[in-house]
């Protein structure tokens, strides 16, 4: 059975750069980093993993690979994106705090059941910090029920390129 997220990896160009912005703008503290020198497959190489951990335990990841070509981009919301969860006064915290920093912060978007903003780190990903509304938990049960009608209704209509 899986018990939870342990950690999701990503790519990234400067693992210091990255570091600022996990761990000093958004507070997560580095836990754990390593070079890996050599591959499961013996070919020599040298990346740095770096774990940065959340209240729960649960990590967001980088590898910097440095010379090994990656498609760094600013990814799309609908692309790419980590939603990490925060409670309202936070939100509100960050919101003011990316916004004085100089770093592309958007929102506040009320998604009905969260209010959502949402930053770009230096690696071009899209970081939405969601914090749950008041009151919503019967909204979420009630979600989790009508999912695979909503599934089977959106995979029955959905429009084609």
């Amino acid at each position: 059975m899986i018990k939870g997220l342990h950690h999701s990896a990503y790519r990234c160009r400067d693992s210091e750069e990255t570091r600022q912005f996990y761990e000093d703008f958004l507070g997560l503290p580095l836990v754990n980093a390593f070079e890996i020198k050599e591959t499961q497959t013996g070919r020599e190489t040298s990346v740095l993993h770096s774990f940065f951990q959340m209240d729960d335990g649960s990590c967001l990841a980088f590898f910097e690979v440095p010379g090994r070509e990656f498609d760094f981009k600013p990814q799309d919301d609908f692309d790419l994106h980590v939603a990490l969860e925060v409670d309202a006064d936070t939100l509100t915290q960050m919101l003011t705090k990316g916004q004085s920093a100089g770093i592309e912060t958007r929102g506040v978007s009320d998604h009905g059941f969260i209010h959502s903003i949402y930053f770009r780190d230096p690696n071009g990903y899209v970081v939405e910090l969601a914090a749950k509304v008041e009151g919503e938990s019967a909204s979420v049960d009630e979600q989790r029920r009508n999912a695979q009608a909503a599934l089977a209704a959106w995979q029955s209509s959905k429009p084609t390129a």
